[in-house]
């Protein structure tokens, strides 16, 4: 059976977001770097080039032209990597799909060629479950309804009973917006508002609260755990904490898919940033944050390996 819905939106992450300043401009450098816009652009006019061929109305947007919810079509489908995918994800609801086309994913042999010279890493594409190697096979399943959509689990944060708009899919860190400055805060994890844990006051570098797509991103280089990606709990990690002495065990943990976490901010200045420092909210003392997976979730088509993977 061919999929009804065939109305498209090709988003696409921007050209030349990486570009040195001319300080920088070691020969090898620019050449890499010349080297990913070309074959981002490549893929881009590769997927336009597959999609035309199809019988879908689309239409293409750089995702730094993203202003409103997006509404009206069936499916969006980002060119890009993680990043794109992770800008598209906040301007969605739990309605559209969204497929996620690695347009330039890192070679090892680069990476390993430069190693002592520079970065040579390209797109990780951790939730991208295509690249233009099999683009047209990925889509021919979807539109064939051959590939189903998973759920995956947001996060809802709230300040003093207001819902922000955005929904994590990654992580939110709550933190001084000074990275050298202390931030003081308290926490407690509840269900049906009766305590899991007792309230524990903190002086640490702040607090990072990741989904289980994003355990493996800064929660994991922090020393925190992979979850399995479709798991609804959340996984907290409190940051460098000062002398946590008897309440250490506490510092890291998970809020489980029926329980919230509610945080009392006792710094005089604090941010809460939401899948990187894109998207930011300003807090102070005194303020009352509610976190919890309540958010609607995210249908996205995932990489076949990603669903294959066990819990750890």
């Amino acid at each position: 059976m061919a999929m009804a819905m065939k109305r498209l939106l090709l988003l696409l992450k921007p050209f030349n977001v990486s570009s040195p300043t001319p300080s920088q401009a070691h020969p090898q450098v620019l050449h890499f770097l010349d080297s990913r816009n070309k074959v981002h652009h490549e893929a881009i006019n590769f997927c336009q080039t597959i999609l035309k061929k199809k019988s879908v109305h689309w239409k293409a947007l750089l995702r730094n032209n993203l202003s409103e919810p997006i509404k009206d079509v069936d499916m969006v489908v980002t060119v890009g990597g993680d990043g794109t995918l992770l800008e598209a994800s906040h301007y969605m609801d739990d309605t559209i799909p969204v497929l996620g086309v690695n347009s330039d994913p890192t070679r090892i042999d680069e990476v390993e060629k430069f190693s002592s010279e520079f970065d040579a890493t390209r797109s990780t594409g951790h939730l991208c479950a295509a690249t233009v190697e099999n683009f047209e096979q990925v889509l021919d399943e979807i539109l064939e309804c051959r590939f189903v959509p998973s759920k995956l689990t947001r996060i809802m944060t709230s300040v003093n009973g207001h819902e922000l708009s955005t929904f994590a899919l990654n992580d939110i860190l709550a933190a001084h917006p000074c990275p050298a400055s202390l931030s003081r805060f308290s926490f407690s994890i509840k269900k049906d508002d009766q305590l899991c844990s007792p309230r524990v006051n903190c002086r640490s570098s702040g607090l990072r609260v990741s989904t289980a797509a994003g355990s493996t991103a800064a929660m994991h280089s922090a020393g925190g755990f992979p979850m399995h990606i479709l798991s609804q709990d959340l996984q907290y990690m409190v940051r460098e904490p000062i002398s946590p002495g008897e309440v250490s065990d506490l510092m890291h943990g998970l809020v489980e898919h029926d329980q919230k976490m509610d945080i009392i901010w006792s710094s005089r200045g604090g941010v809460i940033y939401i899948d990187g420092s894109q998207v930011t909210y300003a807090i102070k003392d005194g303020d009352f944050i509610e976190i919890s997976s309540k958010a609607p979730v995210l249908k996205i088509f995932l990489p076949h390996q990603l669903l294959q993977l066990k819990n750890t």
